[in-house]
């Protein structure tokens, strides 16, 4: 499946040169990740009894959002790296970098002009929605870094609209390009999202929990730049993180002290409940969609690798 998404991928940007505004765009093409959202569109779409092939424009415009994101994320963020290779505006300058991100975003759109025309203005309505809240989450992440009233839910609603909507819209376009009845559409649209919810949890777990050696990068790096992530906020609602944690703590010191008082406030079992609550309402979606018993098992490690995952 990955092959043939890649293969896809590699006709489409063909028709685009590899140099000047282009040349950030296959770039971090190159550096890609696991591509889990076209490949869910893909496997949707044949779960559904189309051939992938009816999917591919849609897998191929996700994928292309997904990492104009990304590209401007960085920017924002100031990151230096992603995927271990420098990123984009660090190779590139930041004024190259905003414009081919705003050139992957239209060659996304570009990529949706292959559809079929009797699902099309269902898969717009569906990508634009996404696009739009992706957006939203995005705001709210960066709001969230001066507020000091954040709440858990409002943290389950921006990493649901940054992260959890893509993958939702993901099986959704995918169900949509095979002619999937609406009713099958909303589920696998709820199956992606919760997937998506429980996803982000773990990875909250992974960064204040997780093993260095495994995850490939820092453990505390949410801690250390005091992110509002389900962990922290947990631990605040308890009133058991420090009022203004003095800034001459060493890293090392503030890691050890704030991972403490998590697991002392019961952070990381509420995340891990949290987690699987998500876990368990994908597979309740996936049950109701009755597919084989082949396409269930595929679909349901989906869920389990991300529950289960250490990196």
């Amino acid at each position: 499946m990955k092959d043939k998404f890649s293969d896809g991928l590699k006709a489409f940007l063909a028709n685009f040169p590899s140099e000047g505004l282009y040349a950030p765009v296959h770039y971090l093409l190159k550096i890609h990740g696991k591509r889990i959202r076209p490949i869910l569109a893909l496997s949707v779409c044949e779960a559904e009894g189309a051939p992938l092939e009816k999917a591919m424009p849609a897998a191929i415009a996700v994928e292309l959002f997904h990492n104009f994101t990304l590209m401007h994320d960085d920017i924002m963020d100031g990151a230096p790296l992603r995927r271990g290779r420098s990123t984009v505006h660090e190779v590139y300058g930041e004024n190259s970098a905003i414009l081919s991100g705003d050139a992957m975003f239209t060659l996304a759109s570009i990529s949706l002009e292959d559809v079929e025309s009797d699902v099309l203005l269902d898969i717009l309505k569906v990508y634009n929605r996404t696009s739009r809240e992706v957006c939203e989450g995005q705001q709210l992440d960066m709001e969230f870094e001066s507020q000091g009233d954040v709440t858990i839910d409002n943290y389950l609603e921006m990493i649901r609209l940054k992260t959890s909507v893509l993958l939702a819209c993901s099986c959704a376009m995918g169900a949509i390009s095979a002619g999937a009845s609406k009713e099958r559409v909303e589920l696998w649209y709820r199956f992606g999202e919760q997937t998506g919810l429980a996803f982000q949890i773990q990875d909250d777990l992974l960064d204040t929990f997780g093993d260095a050696s495994i995850t490939g990068k820092k453990v505390g790096g949410d801690i250390i730049s005091e992110k509002k992530t389900f962990l922290w906020l947990y631990t605040q609602s308890k009133g058991m993180i420090p009022e203004n944690i003095s800034p001459c703590l060493e890293s090392a010191d503030k890691i050890t002290l704030i991972s403490t008082a998590m697991i002392d406030s019961g952070a990381d079992i509420a995340a891990r409940e949290k987690m699987m609550g998500y876990a368990d309402d994908a597979l309740l979606a996936l049950s109701r969609l009755a597919l084989s018993p082949e396409n269930h098992k595929i679909f349901g490690d989906l869920v389990s690798s991300v529950t289960e995952r250490t990196s």
